[in-house]
């Protein structure tokens, strides 16, 4: 059985570094602001999240794992907001916002 929890957290931990990866190779990759803060919102918050399922397989306690939940709850909640005004600040400031991207008016 401990075997098994191990496996699995190693895996869930593996999978959300790899995630990490990706979204730092996005980051660099994407030419636009709002596409480099798309890939960080979606990628940062998934990795998060299968690190901290990672982790719950390793903790003994219930506290700890309830702890884990609350780390993750937040997260989700929290990075596609943070995510969504940085976005919203840069249409507002960048003036060749349109050159760079489409734009609906109603956006504005």
């Amino acid at each position: 059985m401990e075997m098994i929890k191990f496996i699995l957290g190693s895996v869930f931990i593996l999978l959300g570094l790899f995630v990490f990866g990706v979204a730092t190779f996005g980051i660099f990759r994407f030419k636009y602001v709002l596409n480099r803060v798309h890939v960080a919102a979606k990628c940062d918050s998934l990795a998060s999240i299968l690190v901290c399922i990672g982790l719950m397989f390793f903790s003994d306690s219930l506290a700890g794992i309830l702890k884990l939940i609350l780390i993750s709850v937040f997260i989700w909640i929290t990075n596609p907001v943070a995510s969504h005004l940085v976005c919203k600040i840069e249409m507002e400031t960048n003036e060749n916002i349109r050159e760079e991207c489409e734009i609906k008016e109603e956006m504005l």
